[in-house]
């Protein structure tokens, strides 16, 4: 009887870190696009119709710990955020942040809130997003904020202005990654949207993230394909 129990109790413990163990299939439909990068990082990818530049792929990234997830800007839209929080199976999803005020980080943080889901941004994001008429984040923070996803920190940091005011990144250091947002771009990428750019800073800040954050391998642009630090020297000569 006592091995029953034994066995019993391994069984159970074993399903327990089964379930705490995230590692779903790559994910894609006409709304959304989901990219493993490391056992516990993802790309998501939806689509941004515009004017003037077509149908634009926007990112944002997934980082799971634990039974934690942490996900940087939403999808452009409610319905490709809904299918972005059904592909996590609904799991604790602990903070949505926006890197910035554009409807490519907002467009849907209506379906996040309708499930729940707190979120955050820089004081000056909520700030652009109010004067814009957008849904906006519930939770403000000045210059930068941590939050604990599992066991590892995550960091949301402004280090000054470039593709907007307010444009900040999310440092994993976990797995040595920087979700760039719309601040830093893919190799051969153009200059793309300036209306609320200040070009003079840009250059600047990205060194500003180069100096500080020098253990990262992993760089994930607001556009188009992620790489390594390379992005960061990119973006920096192409507004100097």
């Amino acid at each position: 009887m006592r091995n029953i129990i034994l066995i019993l109790g391994i069984i159970i413990t074993l399903n327990s870190c089964n379930s705490n163990k995230f590692s779903p299939n790559p994910y894609h439909s006409e709304n959304l696009k989901i990219v493993k990068i490391t056992e516990n990082l993802y790309q998501h990818i939806s689509y941004l119709d515009t004017k003037d530049y077509g149908k634009i792929p926007c990112n944002g990234i997934i980082y799971f710990n634990q039974n934690e997830v942490i996900i940087f800007d939403t999808p452009v839209n409610n319905k490709a955020a809904a299918e972005l929080i059904d592909w996590t199976g609904k799991k604790n999803i602990k903070a949505i942040i926006a890197t910035h005020f554009h409807i490519d980080c907002l467009g849907g943080l209506k379906e996040f809130h309708s499930n729940g889901i707190k979120s955050y941004a820089n004081k000056l994001t909520i700030d652009l997003a109010k004067k814009n008429s957008q849904v906006w984040p519930q939770n403000s923070f000045d210059k930068s904020f941590k939050i604990k996803i599992g066991n590892e920190m995550v960091i949301a940091k402004h280090f000054g202005q470039g593709h907007t005011k307010d444009n900040i990144i999310g440092y994993i250091e976990h797995e040595k990654a920087i979700f760039g947002g719309c601040l830093i771009k893919e190799i051969g990428a153009q200059k793309g949207n300036l209306e609320d750019a200040n070009i003079a800073e840009w250059p600047i800040t990205v060194s500003k993230i180069k100096t500080e954050l020098t253990e990262v391998e992993i760089v994930v642009p607001g556009h188009g394909k992620y790489g390594n630090k390379e992005l960061l020297d990119y973006t920096i000569e192409l507004f100097n």
